[in-house]
C-alpha cells in the first residue's frame, strides 16, 4: 500500500498540469487507437454488455474514448486529483478510487480491460500478482490491453525490466517478450502485440499487449 500511497500522492501533485499537458494525446495514437478498437469490437466484449475499465484511467480521456466507441466504460484511478480532473473533464461518467493490487470489483465482472501504461510505476516482483488480479476480475472471454513503455537492445537492455526517471514517479520500461511471458504465467493468451520507435517528444519504444482470458 505504501507504494500505492506514493505514486498517488505523486499525481495528486501534477494532475491538473498532467490533464492539460496530454489532453488529445490519445487521439494522436493511431497504432493505439488501433488496438483500442480491436478490444471493444470483440465478439467477447461487444457481444456480452459487461462493463470495460480503464483502469489507471488518470483524466479520464480513454474512458470517455471507451464510451464513444459503445461500451459501458468506467475508469479507475489511484489519484483523487487525477480523479477530479477526470469528473471535471468528463461529467456523467463514472469513475472510482482504487488500486490495482486489490481491485474493488466482483470476480468476472468485466468484458474488458484498458491498462494504459498503468503497470509501469509497479515495480517488477509484484507485478504478477497484480496480473493475478486483472485475470480474477474479467469475464471468460474478456480481453485485456496494455500499453507501456518497451525496453530498447540499442540503449543496451536485455531481458529484465529498466527503471527510468519518469517525470512524476519511478517507472520501469518493459521487453515486449518478458512481460508478454507474465501474462502468460497469470493466464492469460496473447492475442496481438504492437511496438513502434519513439515519436516526437517521446524518449523511448511504445508497445501494446492485446490479451484473452480464456
Amino acid at each position: 500500500m505504501g507504494t500505492d500511497h506514493g505514486v498517488g500522492l505523486a499525481y495528486d501533485g501534477v494532475a491538473e498540469l498532467y490533464a492539460n499537458l496530454f489532453r488529445g494525446e490519445l487521439a494522436t495514437q493511431e497504432v493505439e487507437l488501433t488496438q483500442i478498437r480491436r478490444l471493444v469490437e470483440a465478439p467477447a466484449v461487444a457481444g456480452r454488455g459487461l462493463p470495460v475499465g480503464d483502469l489507471g484511467c488518470g483524466p479520464g480521456e480513454a474512458t470517455e474514448l471507451l464510451a464513444g466507441l459503445g461500451v459501458r466504460a468506467f475508469g479507475l484511478d489511484l489519484s483523487a486529483g487525477m480523479l477530479a480532473q477526470a469528473r471535471l473533464a468528463h461529467p456523467g461518467r463514472p469513475f472510482l478510487r482504487g488500486s490495482l493490487r486489490a481491485l474493488p470489483l466482483a470476480d468476472g465482472s468485466l468484458g474488458a480491460v484498458l491498462a494504459r501504461y498503468s503497470l509501469i510505476h509497479l515495480p517488477p516482483a509484484e507485478l504478477p500478482s497484480v496480473l493475478a488480479e486483472l485475470h480474477r476480475v474479467l469475464a471468460p472471454g474478456g480481453l485485456l490491453l496494455t500499453g507501456f513503455f518497451a525496453a530498447d537492445p540499442e540503449l543496451g537492455d536485455r531481458d529484465l525490466p529498466v527503471p527510468f526517471d519518469h517525470k512524476v514517479s519511478t517507472a520501469h520500461r518493459w521487453p515486449v517478450d518478458t512481460l508478454a511471458g507474465l501474462f502468460r504465467a497469470a493466464g492469460f493468451t496473447e492475442t496481438a502485440r504492437t511496438r513502434r520507435a519513439p515519436g516526437p517528444g517521446e524518449r523511448f519504444p511504445q508497445a501494446t499487449l492485446l490479451l484473452t482470458r480464456p
